[in-house]
């Protein structure tokens, strides 16, 4: 039987890419019960996401420019859900 291996959407937007990253290095995560995203506090997580970030940006996009996209998205972020 054929297996696929389920791939993740293609990222469209620098916005989107620094959610992903943030993500990834376990910085942020999202409510379970409303979807907002929450940051989790955990410096160790901030510093692999911007270790990431500097060493590989999206295509087209510089590494200072990609950083900016990624404090940016962590200071509009709460450490709680509104709707909690």
């Amino acid at each position: 039987m054929l297996m696929t291996k389920e791939r993740r959407p293609a990222i469209r937007t620098l916005r989107g890419w620094a959610i992903s990253v943030l993500q990834d290095a376990g910085a942020i995560r999202e409510c379970e019960e409303h979807g907002w995203m929450q940051d989790r506090a955990d410096p160790h997580a901030r510093e692999r996401a911007f270790d990431i970030v500097r060493r590989d940006p999206p295509p087209g996009v510089s590494p200072d420019e990609a950083e900016a996209e990624v404090r940016s998205m962590l200071d509009s972020i709460g450490d709680t859900c509104p709707e909690c």
